[in-house]
């Protein structure tokens, strides 16, 4: 691992310069109160409304549709702010530190993943952004593609900095906006109705609509400590984990829930559509500028997307083969990442864009185990001590593969089958045994996380944690012997 003075992160340069590697306490210039606007804003868009419409299709009325809502999303919004306050202690990205658990190779399993979650979302974000422009306002979805990709790698480029500042500039400006056009849902302004007779309540529905928050904070997981690692070591983790946790579960609750009324009460199939019509019944053009501020926002999220998806491209490059990323890195490997979800998302139709989520389905019973192997390991195995400098070798004390880590992860991912309920991906769907014989519902995720957490801390007990201690006062001191620490 290198960290040399001037490879910097400071806010002064146009182009953040550390990806992959470590960053020192001389260049801990994040702010705690960031985290809240950044994780809010994460949700606080297009991609949240279609959410609230997965209940409601299956029948569930909007009452039980929030409930389920609002407890998926705290779940999920749990794992992801416990990962959060690993950036402060450990000062660098979220799965160079799974190397600890998995190996300097074997950590390739989650990346690889990881990897396909981001190339997923943006997918999905474009197709979504492209389709819901062009239905509200008829402008050109090719062109609106074309836009939103180069917007979404642009932010992505310019790095942790500006994201952040985007993120703020949004917030500031769209919360107003969403707040009058909620308040008039809820006083009867933007119109609406329903035959209660239609909804009701099944184990199935209440289960699909948990399970789909649950999964949409979940699939932060892996980067949200991205976001974290320039704060001063020293940050008071419970205060990282509350921004984290209120910022990316109030505004998810609150525009799931104003898409399961859209869906119900005003029968929107497209939540960009939806929010138009609403607003624009409330008060003239209310609705238009809502619509564009969240798209706005969606497309900021693809710029999050795509600058995880770089730092787990190199990461996963450099777990083969080391390497020193500099700019040029960043700037090729973002780019390549938007060719790629733009011409995926360019050959989908719009009947297909399901398949996407049913693939993120599929990508939250692989990101299961890896969140339970990395808190477990973090919490309560190793409990935030690691020798910093050998996560960089596979030669130091976490070797090229963690066979116990590995081994938790295929436990896990064995242990979900049998509850599985996946949608149809093409031609091609799976219901496990168990989750046949439950009636369709889905259960794979949380007996995952059940499972993976047992197997990795019995695995954990034969670690020989006293002389990682020992090497761990090593690493500190090459550190501070860098004139970094």
């Amino acid at each position: 691992m290198t960290t040399t003075p001037s490879d910097t992160g400071s806010p002064a340069r146009l182009i953040e310069a550390r990806s992959i590697d470590w960053v020192p306490e001389s260049e801990r210039h994040g702010k705690l109160w960031h985290q809240g606007p950044l994780w809010f804003l994460g949700n606080f868009q297009y991609f949240s409304i279609p959410i609230g419409f997965i209940g409601p299709s299956m029948g569930l009325s909007l009452g039980w549709t929030v409930v389920a809502s609002v407890l998926g999303i705290a779940v999920g919004t749990v794992f992801m702010a416990f990962h959060a306050s690993q950036g402060p202690t450990m000062g660098l990205p979220q799965l160079i530190q799974s190397r600890a658990q998995f190996g300097y190779r074997g950590v390739v399993v989650p990346l690889l993943a990881t990897l396909f979650t981001y190339i997923a979302f943006n997918v999905a974000d474009t197709v979504l952004l492209s389709e819901g422009l062009n239905s509200s306002f008829g402008w050109n979805p090719t062109l609106i593609a074309i836009l939103a990709t180069v917007a979404g790698a642009g932010l992505a480029i310019f790095g942790h900095d500006w994201l952040h500042k985007a993120f703020r500039i949004l917030l500031y400006v769209s919360l107003p906006i969403m707040t009058i056009l909620t308040i008039g849902v809820i006083s009867g302004g933007a119109g609406g109705s329903w035959d209660s007779s239609h909804y009701g309540f099944t184990w199935v529905a209440f289960m699909a609509q948990f399970a789909a928050c649950a999964a949409y904070n979940i699939t932060y997981a892996p980067y949200v400590s991205d976001y974290s690692r320039y704060l001063p070591t020293n940050t008071p983790a419970r205060s990282v984990i509350a921004a984290v946790f209120f910022g990316a579960s109030s505004s998810a609750i609150w525009l799931i829930s104003l898409g399961a009324w859209l869906s119900i009460a005003l029968g929107a199939t497209d939540g960009l559509a939806g929010l138009q019509t609403a607003g624009n019944t409330i008060f003239p053009s209310l609705g238009n500028v809502a619509a564009l501020l969240s798209a706005l926002a969606l497309t900021a999220t693809m710029g999050m997307n795509a600058y995880g998806g770089m730092l787990t491209v190199l990461t996963t490059v450099d777990s083969i083969r080391p390497i020193k990323p500099k700019t040029t890195a960043r700037v090729v490997t973002v780019l390549g990442l938007a060719v790629l979800w733009y011409l995926v998302a360019s050959s989908i139709s719009s009947g297909s864009v399901a398949t996407v989520f049913s693939a993120l389905t599929l990508m939250l019973y692989i990101l299961v185990p890896w969140t339970a192997t990395n808190l477990v390991d973090f919490f309560v195995v190793r409990r935030g001590h690691y020798a910093i400098a050998d996560l960089f070798t596979p030669n130091g004390i976490y070797g090229a593969w963690g066979w116990r880590g590995l081994t938790a992860f295929a436990i896990g991912l064995l242990s979900e089958i049998p509850f599985m309920v996946l949608p149809t991906i093409g031609d091609w769907s799976f219901v496990g045994p168990v989750a046949s014989a439950l009636g369709d519902v889905d259960i794979a995720w949380l007996v995952g996380l059940a499972v993976t957490s047992v197997a990795y801390w019995l695995l954990g007990r034969s670690l020989d944690l006293a002389a990682e201690e020992s090497e761990r006062r090593r690493s500190d001191e090459q550190l501070s012997g860098q004139g970094l620490a």
